[in-house]
């Protein structure tokens, strides 16, 4: 990627991927609390036309690369770096749409199979979700020519979330995942590490399967919201941080009802968090139960 791809992408989806989220917007425009400092009122504002941004308390402006420069305190090659990583959905659509240049393909996907390396497996157990391998895969990839190995977690545009011990990243298109079972309860986890979490525990609640909604990125919550209208009962389990205190805002501000989970969970920085270091199985039940039983 260079400055040019990178400033085409859009500056908002450049935001979300920070977990910084629109206070209000409309079809030209988008305002945001300063990403930059901590400020009660939306003095960022994106004009949409442009793809510029302008932060009024400060009275700067510009576009990704001077976003991210000053966001990260780095280099423009930094930021190059940082942004090639992200898999952008609109520089997805930039390279799509280029159809005189023969992009070279960055990865290989060698093989998708069953979890059986022991590596993956003692790492499932280190997050105590080993019981839910039959929800996820081993898949073996290779990047500039050097092979990776990990668990991958399919997501709905067939790109794969890929985790192991020291790595994060996604390969393909990045999208939600969606998990249908015909009910009208739903529950929303921000990452695939979130569900195995509830799945492991969920044998002992004594419910009846929900659907399940897993973001892959919190940045992904604009593309959920119309999903939501269909289900009589929404349980929300997102990180306790900044960018999950925007989720379920902007979810609340959509004027659906949807319960925040995170009290289960909120001295912990999310459900797998609190899975490993906070509750032992057996008080799974009653402490789920007595928080949300209705």
């Amino acid at each position: 990627m260079n400055c040019t791809q990178f400033n085409k992408i859009l500056v908002e989806e450049v935001l979300q991927s920070l977990g910084h989220f629109p206070t209000k917007q409309n079809e030209k425009e988008a305002w945001f609390i300063n990403p930059f400092s901590k400020e009660n009122n939306a003095s960022f504002k994106i004009n949409k036309t442009l793809n510029y941004w302008y932060l009024f308390s400060e009275g700067i402006g510009g576009n990704n690369i001077d976003l991210m420069k000053k966001y990260l305190n780095a280099s423009i090659s930094e930021v190059l770096k940082w942004a090639e990583n992200q898999n952008f959905s609109s520089f997805h659509q930039q390279t799509k749409n280029q159809k005189f240049f023969n992009l070279p393909k960055t990865y290989e996907i060698v093989e998708v199979k069953e979890i059986q390396h022991p590596a993956l497996i003692q790492y499932l157990k280190s997050r105590r979700v080993e019981n839910q391998k039959h929800l996820i895969q081993e898949i073996h990839y290779q990047m500039n020519d050097k092979k990776y190995f990990g668990i991958c977690f399919k997501n709905d545009s067939d790109g794969y979330e890929i985790r192991n011990a020291y790595s994060k990243i996604c390969l393909g298109k990045k999208d939600i995942t969606t998990i249908k079972n015909n009910s009208k309860s739903l529950l929303v986890f921000e990452g695939f590490f979130d569900f195995l979490s509830f799945k492991n525990i969920e044998e002992s609640l004594e419910n009846e399967p929900s659907d399940y909604m897993i973001l892959n990125s919190v940045s992904m919550i604009n593309k959920i919201k119309n999903s939501l209208e269909t289900y009589e009962k929404i349980d929300l389990y997102f990180d306790n941080d900044e960018a999950g205190n925007r989720a379920v805002e902007i979810i609340k501000n959509e004027k659906i009802e949807a319960e925040d989970c995170r009290v289960l969970y909120s001295d912990f920085k999310d459900l797998n968090d609190w899975l490993i270091h906070g509750n032992p199985n057996n008080e799974v039940k009653i402490q789920y139960q007595s928080t949300f039983k209705r």
